[in-house]
């Protein structure tokens, strides 16, 4: 009888901290997308309420393989208004989701990199099979540094920060459009949705 009741609060007690951690997870994604909105610099006050979200969810809070691309080259990535702007190829990410095998490639914009405060961005535009429908139709992008990536070759890659260029808020911007080999073959039910006012 005792050693039944102690496996039943050790089973209660993992219960209550899974159900915390998920709680804290949410609770921290939730304020991430309050403090997105409210400081968010091309979004008037009064058009704040169009901003739209997937349903958080940790599954795609991701775990993937880093490989580091030694790129001394780079590339030009074309616009949302016809220009070229010029990037490295950093690294590449490989991941599972549902079961399946995807890669995205990670960039470096030579911009940037010669400025003290993004000289370690990095930056990720993809599209997926929820782009043009349920989210904007140039695709979104995810951010990071380089100290974000582990000792181990790791990053955790949270799709649930997934946002729109402003090129989805207005016009006359010169937003990086994802390049074709950046397209994922799976929906991507998490991050930010097309926003709801159409301009």
């Amino acid at each position: 009888m005792l050693l039944r009741c102690l496996l039943l609060l050790l089973s209660a007690s993992g219960w209550l901290t899974a159900t915390a951690q998920k709680d804290s997870y949410t609770d921290s994604l939730k304020a991430y997308q309050r403090k997105y909105v409210a400081e968010h610099e091309v979004v008037q006050k009064r058009d704040k309420k169009y901003f739209r979200f997937f349903p958080i969810n940790r599954d795609y809070n991701i775990r993937c393989r880093f490989e580091k691309i030694n790129d001394s080259t780079g590339f030009t990535m074309k616009t949302s208004a016809n220009t070229l702007k010029h990037y490295y190829k950093y690294g590449k990410l490989r991941f599972r989701i549902a079961g399946t095998d995807h890669q995205l490639f990670v960039y470096q914009s030579k911009d940037l990199m010669q400025t003290t405060q993004y000289k370690d961005y990095l930056f990720v535009p993809f599209t997926d099979l929820t782009t043009g429908d349920e989210s904007y139709g140039s695709g979104r992008y995810i951010e990071f540094y380089i100290q974000d990536i582990q000792g181990d070759g790791t990053l955790q890659l949270d799709f649930n920060k997934a946002y729109n260029p402003y090129c989805a808020y207005a016009s006359g911007f010169k937003c990086p459009i994802p390049p074709r080999e950046n397209a994922l073959t799976v929906a991507i039910k998490a991050g930010e949705k097309n926003f709801a006012k159409p301009h």
